[in-house]
């Protein structure tokens, strides 16, 4: 297992996944502060490029950092930096999920010039003033009310939005999370307890973390080309909200991908895999 040293001396893992061709896709993983381990190899994506998954301080193979405050998204720019210089990238191709949509956006307004192509997938806007609301998030839970498990598992994010939610019913709502609910995504959901740095998730995203007028105005010049990659069942955020971080970026190209909810590599592989790395090529 390769490992790096940030610039405050944390030593800092990554997974190399695939035999592809090409330059690595380097890939940030969400949750907020959830080991990489969740991201796989990207739905068959690894076969297609190599993948660099890192592990963000705290998580997984990283070593927990002796400051916790550099939990905070944007003092991780500078890990991102580290491991691009580590790996000898002049450019990097970057992707980022969920939550770490924030951070590569963060990364992208700090060094424009290192990014070839950024692939934010189903990822949070806050960096950019752009956020989901709980409104949200019903929304799209709405849209499965023709499911057989509807009912119980609305009831319990109704519970959840009302702060009652037992463990029952938080393990209830993993089921708006995804388009198919099989046994490997199953698997997958019940993965993320041991997989989140709790601590670290509640430091990642405070408020002074973010100054959306700056990173708006710094992107409103990236050169790099970008795709929002939306999921249609997802609430966080919904395509609309997906298309309004898109908006902000030049260069974008927003593509909603059918029938999928926030992990779309798990929901259509063969789809998600191909349509990722047509827009690497170009």
């Amino acid at each position: 297992m390769p490992t790096f040293s940030a610039p405050d001396g944390t030593e800092l893992a990554y997974h190399l996944v695939g035999e592809g061709a090409g330059e690595p896709l380097v890939c940030l993983p969400g949750g907020p502060m959830r080991a990489s381990a969740y991201l796989g190899d990207l739905g068959g994506l690894a076969e297609l490029r190599p993948l660099v998954r890192l592990d963000l301080r705290g998580t997984g193979d990283s070593a927990v950092p002796a400051d916790p405050a550099s939990y905070r998204c944007d003092r991780q720019v500078a890990d991102v930096e580290a491991l691009r210089e580590h790996l000898g990238l002049e450019q990097m191709d970057l992707l980022a999920h969920s939550a770490a949509g924030d951070l590569a956006l963060l990364y992208a307004a700090a060094h424009p010039r290192r990014v070839r192509t950024l692939t934010l997938v189903t990822a949070r806007g806050r960096a950019l003033g752009v956020d989901f609301t709980q409104e949200h998030r019903r929304a799209a839970a709405l849209l499965r009310s023709g499911e057989p498990w509807f009912d119980a598992a609305f009831a319990s994010y109704e519970a959840v939005w009302a702060d009652t939610a037992t463990d029952e019913d938080w393990d209830a709502v993993d089921r708006f999370f995804y388009g198919r609910w099989d046994a490997a995504v199953q698997a997958h959901a019940a993965s993320a307890m041991d997989q989140c740095n709790d601590e670290a998730g509640d430091a990642y995203a405070t408020a002074d973390a973010f100054d959306p007028a700056a990173t708006r105005a710094a992107v409103a010049g990236l050169d790099a080309r970008v795709l929002v990659l939306a999921g249609e069942l997802d609430g966080g955020p919904l395509p609309r909200v997906a298309a309004e971080i898109a908006a902000l970026i030049p260069h974008n190209e927003l593509i909603v991908q059918p029938g999928a909810g926030h992990f779309p590599w798990l929901d259509d592989p063969s789809w998600f895999s191909a349509t990722v790395a047509a827009f690497l090529k170009g």
